[in-house]
């Protein structure tokens, strides 16, 4: 006797060994003996053999038409057997009965299954969704392979074009584009990116990377709302100063300038003044909402979008010839010794003398001229030269809190695209240039920030109010800066507490942390009951959330967008060998360029070995630079080798090739010169 017994959702037949009260010993065709429980029993039967059985069962199944089937299917539970002689006829055989049990069980759209060969048929609003489902999935599985076949064939669907940036870097998996792309790329043995490039949908290597970064942080575009800046309602005295700012010539947003009185008298106040759109913009306001959505101005060679649209930014940025609405600091020192003697905040009306600007001037104002080693033929040399004697001051006294001197190894790189005034395409012709950083202007500037930020943090903690903070616990390796709103010591600047404040035109922390400023300075010692702020405040957490991620995003994005020029640059210049200094694990930094990479050959070569390597290719899709070396030249670089695995970590992060959300190896699922911060002349702030 033979039996066909149900394991695990599969049907299998054979020899009847033994038989017991709940179960049966069964030998299958392959000689293995299986024991089934006696209720999965559910055909007993003499001939045909198990095999010619079960190969007859599967030809009649497909061949029993389920709409009719269910038709004849009675409204109770029923037996498969009770249905294949309602179906085929009384006298309906193993064969025919073992048809209708694997057309059954198979169609469970149409009849529920109950257990023990029982079935139940499915009302007919059920049936009809379980149809239209399954009409939706041939469809869909035939959309995909029309898809996937005109992909591999070199031409990209409408639907996939729309969803490009979607389907490589957040894609649906269970969707119908992402599925033709996957199923497009087993077939060509192409990776995806290579496949859509080849396929048309990627046009232009800077679109790609530009696309894809507004697709990620600016899903609803770039525009603004319409907007009017509001103007300052109190009357604001007027300072008797003569300010000046220093910035480059691309900068639009002048958050700070300086002044300095008393030259000469034995008492000197330096100014710092910086734009104050926290007296106009109100927290919670229609201006706050979209700063507080953009977080900061996104700085890239050749093109920026701004925190503020443009007309509420000229409305309180610090322009030439105007009296501008300033949060001032003022720092009285003894102008031999420069000890600080006291410090004021006011709330007034800044005269603004000049714009200067770096790059027209920082081959003008050098060390020598500012020390009085050379003449000085340039507008407010006297207050230079001070800022300048108080900079070096004030980076000593941080210095000797640090530890160890700040270095600078490694100059700023501007980037410059001959011929740009809108949005680049990316073909543009690109100038790179370097700027030490460090530089006397830079110096003076960064410094002045420098003290502004760290005596309103200490102010704000002493009124009792909350603020954005930035510290670092310490300069081992692996402490990091981190943001809270409670002051701590800031180990890399070397400074007690410091804030981000002098930058409210294009971060938003500085913004949140000018509320504060100006609370205090109306209110002084009760100013914790007006600030807009509260200790605790939960939208304080939230702000620094938000904003790292926004920050770190948007300096990623700078970073790749400048590695991408540097390789045009290097295309348009036909350079094939770089000399460079080996970092680690093979990867070396280019001398001249902001540019770090892997050159074969250097994987054993020691830390600051200095080389030459020859350039055999560029990816401008995984911003991928190829090179192996060519001779290791006789001097070694002292920087690199000095630098902490951290710092070296850091910088090769960004250098990392750009990931996708598809496997490419198996094809499964799976500051430009104006955007510098004020305190970039310290690379742990």
């Amino acid at each position: 006797m033979y039996a066909l017994f149900e394991e695990s959702g599969k049907f299998l037949a054979g020899r009847v060994m033994s038989e017991a009260e709940s179960s049966m010993q069964i030998e299958l065709d392959s000689g293995k003996r299986v024991k089934a429980k006696a209720a999965n029993v559910l055909l007993k039967f003499d001939k045909p053999a198990p095999a010619e059985l079960m190969a007859a069962a599967q030809r009649l199944a497909p061949d029993i038409d389920l709409d009719l089937a269910w038709e004849f299917a009675p409204e109770g539970e029923f037996g498969f057997a009770d249905l294949a002689r309602d179906y085929f006829d009384a006298k309906a055989g193993v064969e025919q009965q073992a048809a209708a049990l694997f057309r059954l069980f198979e169609a469970p759209h149409y009849f529920r299954r109950l257990g023990k060969g029982l079935f139940k048929k499915a009302p007919e609003e059920t049936v009809k969704a379980a149809l239209l489902g399954i009409e939706r999935k041939k469809q869909q599985a035939a959309q995909i392979e029309a898809w996937a076949a005109e992909l591999a064939e070199g031409g990209c669907p409408q639907p996939i074009q729309e969803q490009l940036y979607k389907i490589l870097f957040k894609p649906d998996k269970n969707g119908p584009e992402y599925k033709a792309v996957v199923e497009a790329s087993r077939r060509s043995q192409r990776a995806p990116l290579d496949l859509l490039k080849a396929a048309g949908a990627i046009r232009s290597p800077y679109q790609f990377h530009w696309r894809r970064f507004l697709f990620e942080q600016f899903p609803k575009g770039t525009g603004f709302p319409a907007l009017e800046a509001p103007a300052i309602a109190e009357p604001l005295p007027l300072a008797p100063v003569q300010a000046f700012s220093i910035d480059d010539s691309a900068t639009t947003e002048i958050d700070d300038a300086l002044s300095v009185q008393g030259l000469g008298t034995g008492t000197v106040v330096f100014g710092i003044h910086i734009a104050a759109p926290g007296l106009a913009i109100a927290p919670g306001g229609a201006i706050d909402k979209v700063a507080a959505e953009r977080l900061s101005t996104v700085y890239m060679p050749g093109w920026k979008l701004t925190m503020l649209p443009d007309e509420v930014v000229q409305r309180y940025t610090l322009t030439e010839g105007q009296d501008c609405p300033a949060v001032s600091l003022y720092v009285t020192m003894d102008e031999a010794t420069l000890e600080v003697r006291g410090s004021e905040t006011k709330l007034e009306r800044v005269p603004i003398a000049a714009n200067l600007r770096h790059d027209q001037l920082d081959d003008v104002v050098t060390e020598a001229s500012l020390t009085g080693e050379a003449p000085a033929g340039y507008a407010f040399a006297p207050e230079l030269a001070f800022g300048f004697r108080l900079a070096r001051h004030l980076k000593a006294q941080r210095e000797v809190v640090r530890g160890k001197p700040e270095t600078f190894n490694r100059p700023d790189y501007n980037f410059r695209l001959e011929g740009n005034t809108a949005e680049p395409e990316g073909s543009e012709t690109v100038k790179i240039s370097t700027r030490r950083r460090g530089a006397p202007l830079d110096l003076i500037v960064a410094e002045a920030m420098i003290l502004a930020n760290s005596t309103w943090g200490g102010w704000l903690s002493s009124c009792g109010v909350p603020g954005i903070y930035r510290s670092q616990a310490s300069l081992a390796p692996g402490i990091k800066v981190r943001m809270g709103t409670k002051p701590a010591p800031h180990a890399g600047m070397g400074v007690a507490q410091y804030t981000w404040a002098t930058s409210p035109l294009r971060r938003y922390v500085d913004l949140v942390n000018q509320w504060q400023i100006i609370a205090c300075a109306r209110h002084g010692r009760t100013a914790a009951l007006a600030a807009p702020f509260k200790p605790k405040d939960s939208q304080l957490f939230s702000v620094i959330s938000s904003f790292d991620a926004a920050y770190a995003a948007y300096n990623d994005f700078q970073h790749g967008i400048e590695r991408y020029w540097t390789l045009r640059w290097l295309e348009q210049n036909g350079i094939t060998e770089l000399d460079a200094a080996v970092m680690k694990d093979g990867l070396v930094r280019a001398d001249t360029l902001p540019l770090v990479f892997r050159a074969l050959g250097c994987e054993n070569l020691p830390r600051g070995a200095h080389v030459r390597v020859r350039l055999t290719g560029t990816d401008l899709l995984t911003l991928d630079l190829h090179a192996t070396l060519v001779a290791r030249l006789d001097d070694t670089v002292p920087g690199v080798a000095a630098e902490s695995e951290a710092e070296v970590d850091e910088e090769l992060a960004e250098a990392a090739p750009l990931s996708l959300a598809i496997d490419m190896a198996d094809g499964e699922a799976g500051d430009a010169a104006s955007g510098r911060s004020e305190d970039a002349a310290s690379p742990a702030a």
